[in-house]
């Protein structure tokens, strides 16, 4: 279909590109899972240390219990890992409120050297186990502390390739997610279904844990201290300009002397009212500030009083880049919160809809393909959602609802249908 050159490219244009870029490494994380649990699950060895603590902490009810037993023991094991996950969570934004941001990156680093040095060795040993592969102690030591060394300085160094970055975090992902899937089915289950109510209500409540962490963060215009999956940004058009989410609350004046830049809270908020700052302008109130976040300085902006005379007020802004008004260049809408309009999805999202899909490799791979287009669907859905509310939106429940849903609709429904087809020769 043609398109009209003179048309303003809205967020439609650039949102498949957006969505491809978060799909792709959510389904990788999702096949690597899927890949492990089949190849481990499927192992005559005996059982790792690690897997036989988690059977004996999360110990599921022998097939003689009851359902009810069966379900009651499940949810009780999720809400105690929810109330725990909350409890961490409020920790996290009083540290993260009373700047300790050094403290919060050093346990984010111990934490991913910890899962990629531990959980990835055993990972690695089952595999090596699996296939045979031989190695000795040493170069297996070495190959484990140099592949944890480099994922921690690239997942937390802003120096990296986004590539080694990204794929890191996949990797911290994959092996997070093989380890929730040891846990008994029923817990299992009912830790999915309780973890997207509880990140429905962290991200959507007023006094949700998870919205007072990123509305502090974007007040002080900093990044969230956390593990979080940043996509590639669409590169805008040749001309266009990006517009970011952020809201533009007030300015208050200051009196020069406090030199801490997160002192005034801002946001940005898309709007198509444009303004050029030059040395002498007004403030007006009702327009909006668009542009590319820059270090901090002090603007000094002249206003003319009704009387005639003029005052100088000092605030503390960030350094807006000027740009003028011109006939060819053109606002495209970003799809992001972050300062470069990329989606940002934690990677607790990650770890869940791989820990669905894993568990649904358990069973049957027709499950498995069933709740890969669910998870999709429903990702699909949140980032549309995302496009059009453009706020922050919690990521699992639509997916994770969707993914439960077609599991059991297959395993109940479509698995005896295909069966019966098969069996009478309809199918082959």
């Amino acid at each position: 279909m043609a398109q009209d050159p003179d048309s303003t490219p809205s967020l439609l244009d650039s949102l498949g590109e957006e969505i491809i870029r978060i799909v792709a490494p959510v389904s990788a994380c999702m096949l690597l899972v899927v890949l492990l649990v089949s190849t481990l699950s499927s192992s005559s060895s005996s059982p790792s240390p690690l897997s036989s603590l988690i059977a004996t902490a999360y110990s599921d009810p022998s097939s003689s219990s009851s359902i009810w037993d069966k379900l009651s023991g499940a949810l009780l094991s999720s809400l105690v890992f929810v109330a725990s996950v909350t409890l961490i969570t409020f920790l996290l934004v009083l540290l993260f409120y009373f700047r300790c941001t050094r403290f919060l990156k050093s346990y984010m680093a111990f934490s991913s050297f910890v899962v990629l040095a531990f959980l990835g060795g055993e990972v690695i040993l089952l595999l090596v186990t699996h296939f045979d592969f031989p190695i000795d102690a040493i170069t297996f030591s070495l190959l484990l502390l140099n592949f944890s060394v480099v994922g921690v300085m690239s997942v937390f160094m802003a120096k990296m390739p986004i590539s080694i970055n990204q794929g890191y975090l996949v990797i911290i992902g994959v092996l997070v997610a093989y380890w929730f899937t040891l846990l008994p089915e029923w817990t299992t289950w009912a830790l999915l279904v309780t973890m997207a109510l509880y990140d429905l209500a962290a991200v959507l409540l007023p006094g949700g844990p998870l919205r007072l962490l990123v509305e502090l963060a974007i007040s002080r215009d900093e990044e969230i201290p956390a593990l979080v999956y940043e996509a590639r940004p669409v590169e805008p058009l040749p001309g266009a300009r990006r517009r970011l989410w952020r809201e533009r609350r007030d300015f208050g004046t200051n009196s020069g002397s406090n030199s801490n830049p997160s002192s005034l809270g801002y946001m940005f908020r898309q709007t198509d009212e444009r303004r050029d700052f030059g040395t002498n302008s007004s403030l007006n109130s009702n327009n909006s500030m668009t542009g590319e976040v820059l270090p901090e300085t002090r603007l000094v902006i002249s206003e003319q009083e009704s009387a005639g005379d003029s005052s100088v007020s000092e605030l503390r802004a960030p350094l807006l880049q000027t740009q003028l008004d011109s006939h060819g260049e053109q606002e495209i809408e970003g799809i992001g919160l972050g300062s470069s309009g990329a989606i940002k999805l934690g990677l607790g999202d990650f770890i869940f809809y791989s820990v669905l899909v894993g568990r649904a490799a358990l069973y049957d791979f027709m499950t498995v393909y069933a709740c890969y287009l669910a998870i999709i669907a429903g990702l699909g859905i949140t980032l549309l959602l995302l496009a059009f509310y453009r706020k922050a939106l919690p990521a699992l429940p639509v997916s994770i609802m969707l993914g439960v849903l077609f599991y059991l609709l297959t395993r109940v429904l479509l698995e005896v249908f295909v069966v019966q087809c098969s069996t009478n020769l309809l199918m082959f």
